[in-house]
């Protein structure tokens, strides 16, 4: 019995060791006032980005009477609510898409190596925790903080790798993704010679 036990705190100790490690990053704090009797109560609403900067990332927004506390608030719930994104080569996304959410519209598209990030705002935070390295993003919508990062990250769950998109159709990857011509300069040689 006591060696079922110990088996079972370790397992606990491992667990916590595996889980990795979340950055978040402070979007936007909005300090809100109640007129009452007495004269105005404070309180303030955060929104938070949290990931992992490998694939993961979430938001959450929390509100209370401190700055700290309401931070603390949206952590939590950023963590509560993590979607993975199959990213290309782990530093881009694997095709264009667009996000909406409300007015909030955002394009992105996938970029080659050594672009960056260009991308404003709650966008840069949202790609910056999910781990992207090049991307290339504009939002043509509201410029609401809280509704330009749902409009990304609805663009994000609509991002599928070719392993996904072959799944789906039963299909190998192979078949889905374009095939390469042995000599692909054949008509450029061609060109050149008339």
């Amino acid at each position: 019995m006591a060696e079922r036990e110990n088996r079972g705190r370790g397992r606990g100790r491992n667990r916590e060791e595996e889980t990795p490690e979340f950055a978040d990053r402070l979007v936007a704090i909005n300090r809100v006032s109640k007129t009452v009797k007495g004269g105005k109560r404070f309180g303030f609403a955060a929104l938070v980005v949290v990931g992992d900067q490998r694939g993961r990332v979430g938001f959450g927004k929390g509100k209370a009477k401190e700055v700290p506390e309401a931070i603390r608030k949206a952590t939590e719930q950023a963590k509560r609510n993590l979607i993975r994104v199959p990213l290309k080569e782990g530093r881009t996304l694997h095709h264009d898409m667009l996000g909406r959410h409300g007015a909030g519209k955002v394009v992105m598209r996938t970029a080659p190596e050594g672009t960056g990030i260009i991308a404003g705002g709650p966008m840069r935070a949202v790609f910056e925790m999910l781990g992207v390295k090049d991307v290339v993003s504009k939002s043509t919508g509201s410029q609401n903080p809280y509704n330009m990062i749902r409009a990304t990250l609805d663009g994000l769950r609509k991002e599928s790798s070719p392993r996904q998109v072959a799944s789906r159709r039963g299909k190998k990857v192979a078949d889905i993704l374009p095939k390469r011509d042995e000599a692909p300069n054949e008509s450029s040689q061609v060109a050149e010679e008339a």
